[in-house]
């Protein structure tokens, strides 16, 4: 496992932002873990959550001329990946939008830098994709193409429309890269490594991704 994978989990973990147990999701499913990226509320781990952004984006080789965070989650989690950036030298320009038009001061929904060229989006999970679908229709908007979406974890969960992963077909609807720090399948082998987790957790998430897991994610294994 990458050392930004472990180090996002490890911090997740004890931060409560991953969380194992029952919980009923959006969509109604009843999950045996749950990622909450609003538990990172702290100088220290949000400089740490910016690091790991940056280095799954790092890792994943795309190009892009801009960060965009889409409100609410996505405007401190841009930010932390742009100052990360900015510890090798990299100076990103950042830029959000407000759910609400505003009709006085400086006006419109775009805060921050201009969109422009080919931009990267932050966000914390996909789970139906409408923060996709905002995200893709205001950068375009604004004059700019969304290139790709990086998210915190990819849950590797069947979309609406087939077999594959949410994520993924979001990403071949809207022609995006699609980028993540961790997928199910680190969060499983995190489970079964670390001695802190019950033993009982991962027989439990494999059980799960037989009834609700994608095409184009891979069985449990020790790597």
């Amino acid at each position: 496992m990458a050392p930004y994978k472990h180090s996002f989990l490890k911090m997740a973990f004890e931060a409560r932002a991953l969380k194992f147990g029952e919980f009923t999701l959006k969509s109604g499913r009843i999950s045996p873990y749950f990622f909450n990226a609003s538990a990172f509320s702290t100088g220290q781990q949000l400089a740490t959550l910016g690091r790991c952004y940056r280095d799954a984006i790092l890792d994943a080789g795309v190009d892009f001329d801009g960060l965009y965070g889409p409100a609410y989650k996505g405007i401190p989690l841009a930010s932390s990946v742009a100052i990360a950036f900015s510890e090798i030298d990299r100076d990103v320009p950042v830029s959000f939008n407000r759910k609400e038009i505003k009709d006085h001061g400086e006006g419109g929904q775009l805060l921050g830098a201009p969109l422009t060229g080919q931009v990267l989006a932050i966000d914390d999970v996909v789970t139906a994709g409408t923060a996709v679908r905002e995200s893709v229709e205001f950068v375009q908007a604004h004059g700019a193409n969304l290139g790709a979406f990086c998210v915190a974890l990819d849950r590797q969960e069947r979309g609406q429309e087939g077999t594959q992963s949410a994520l993924s077909e979001l990403a071949a609807r809207f022609n995006l890269t699609p980028i993540s720090i961790v997928t199910l399948d680190d969060v499983l082998t995190f489970a079964a490594d670390d001695p802190r987790i019950d033993d009982a957790i991962a027989p439990q998430i494999e059980a799960y991704r037989s009834a609700y897991g994608a095409a184009d994610s891979t069985r449990f294994r020790k790597i």
